[in-house]
């Protein structure tokens, strides 16, 4: 099983700490501080409502239906997490209508085209392609969003925690169930 950044609702304040912690750490030449507006790009979203405060982030599933649909076969699991292979993306948009959490977006940023003429035949073209969380892969403290959120909401699990809180949830049912206090 992979491991995935769950966040916990009831302790989400909606400060969005996280998104920024998240677009800081995927930006090109990242200093620790925002380069531009322009590269502003978080992998998580903050949903916001009357009813819930939370981020939606990749819950990096292990079917993993944005990889099953992928025509380039750009998404992949390696290295105990799904990730983007950006090189193989055309920006297709299939995998963001395939993921039940809508936790992949789509972006499209300007690029230099110039098909290997000199610079005076160079233009600025569109180039999309999928970005998701990617557990901040690239950071050895792991994800940013974990490191930075004020009230602990967000965390990384692993299939050792996943397993030991079912457990607990199940023996607690157990005891609901059969009417013992503790």
């Amino acid at each position: 099983m992979n491991r995935f950044v769950f966040a916990d609702a009831t302790k989400c304040i909606g400060c969005r700490t996280c998104e920024v912690a998240c677009a800081i750490s995927h930006q090109e030449g990242c200093t620790g501080t925002l380069q531009s507006t322009e590269g502003f790009q978080p992998r998580l979203q903050l949903v916001k409502n009357a009813q819930v405060t939370t981020p939606v982030m990749c819950r990096q599933c292990d079917d993993a239906p944005c990889a099953q649909v992928c025509p380039n076969n750009a998404i992949i699991h390696e290295d105990g997490f799904v990730k983007v292979i950006q090189s193989r993306c055309i920006g297709c948009k299939t995998c963001a209508v395939a993921c039940p959490f809508g936790a992949m977006a789509v972006v499209t940023t300007m690029v230099e085209e110039n098909n290997g003429h000199a610079a005076l035949f160079s233009r600025k073209v569109p180039k999309s392609q999928a970005v998701k969380c990617d557990l901040c892969s690239h950071r050895e403290n792991g994800p940013a969003c974990v490191e930075v959120c004020p009230t602990g909401a967000i965390s990384l699990i692993n299939s050792d925690e996943l397993q030991q809180t079912s457990q607990q949830k199940r023996e607690e049912a157990a005891t609901r169930a059969a009417g013992i206090t503790v």
